[in-house]
C-alpha cells in the first residue's frame, strides 16, 4: 500500500484512502477495467503494478502480502491464476489509462484504467529478443576484446624481458635463484646499476634487489663493487 502523501489524497485520511485504493484494485483484478477520475487512477496504477509483480512470483508469501491489500479471496485467486500468467512476458507496464472527458456535475476528468492482458505481437517478442540478443553480443565482445589486451600486455611484457640485454657476471659473483633469492652461500647483495654492495646488517639491505651474489664483501670489492654507504 503506498505511503500517504503529504496535502491534499484520496478521501479524507489516511486509512480512508487505503480503502478505497483497497477496493478500486480489487474492482480492477475482478472486472479488467474501471472507470474513475483521474486523480484515482494515478495513485492506484502503481498499487495496481506492484500486486501483479507479486502474482508473477506466485509463492506463498506474495499471496499473503496481496492478501493484506485485496481481501477478497476469489479475486486474488483470479489474479494469480488467471491474470499473472498473462503478464508474464512483460516486464512492466501492466495497466493502461485511457481519458475519457469529464463527468457531469463537478466536471471532474474521468478515465478507463484496464489491465493490458493480450499477449505481446509477435514484432515486439522479436524486437525483445533481438535486443536480448544484441546485449549479450556486446558483453561477450567487451570481454573477448579484454582478453586480448590482456594477452597483449603479457606477449609485450613477456617480448621485452627477452629483450633485454643480459648482465655480464661480474667474476667471483653468482646469479640469483628463480624466485630472486640468495644461493646458498652467497650472503652479499650486488646492485648493477649503482655498482654498490649490501652486507646483511647493511641499512638498505632488505629493500635493494640484487643482480649478483657474492661469497664476501672482499669479493664485491674485487668485483669493481663498492660498499653501500661508504661515501667513497
Amino acid at each position: 500500500m503506498p505511503t500517504p502523501t503529504k496535502g491534499p489524497r484520496v478521501g479524507g485520511g489516511p486509512a480512508h484512502e487505503r480503502l478505497i485504493l483497497s477496493n478500486l484494485a480489487t474492482s480492477l483484478f475482478e472486472h479488467d477495467r474501471i472507470t474513475t477520475t483521474e486523480a484515482k487512477a494515478k495513485r492506484l496504477r502503481p498499487l495496481a503494478e506492484r500486486l501483479i509483480t507479486f502474482a508473477k512470483r506466485g509463492d506463498l508469501s506474495a499471496r499473503r502480502r496481496v492478501l493484506t491489500v485485496v481481501r477478497d479471496k476469489g479475486v486474488v485467486h483470479r489474479l494469480f491464476a488467471e491474470i499473472a500468467p498473462d503478464m508474464a512476458q512483460r516486464e512492466g507496464g501492466y495497466t493502461r489509462i485511457t481519458k475519457i472527458g469529464a463527468r457531469k456535475g463537478d466536471n471532474a476528468p474521468m478515465v478507463v484504467v484496464e489491465l493490458v492482458r493480450e499477449p505481446l505481437s509477435a514484432k515486439k517478442a522479436t524486437v525483445k529478443e533481438a535486443e536480448a540478443a544484441t546485449k549479450r553480443a556486446v558483453k561477450q565482445k567487451e570481454a573477448k576484446q579484454a582478453a586480448a589486451e590482456t594477452k597483449a600486455a603479457e606477449d609485450t611484457k613477456a617480448a621485452a624481458a627477452a629483450d633485454a640485454p643480459a648482465v655480464d657476471l661480474p667474476a667471483g659473483a653468482a646469479p640469483p635463484n628463480e624466485d630472486g633469492s640468495a644461493p646458498e652461500g652467497y650472503p652479499v647483495k650486488g646492485n648493477a646499476n649503482s655498482g654498490l654492495y649490501h652486507e646483511p646488517d647493511g641499512q638498505w639491505y632488505e629493500q635493494t634487489e640484487a643482480e649478483f651474489w657474492f661469497k664476501s664483501a672482499e669479493d664485491a670489492e674485487a668485483a669493481g663493487f663498492k660498499k653501500a654507504g661508504s661515501g667513497d
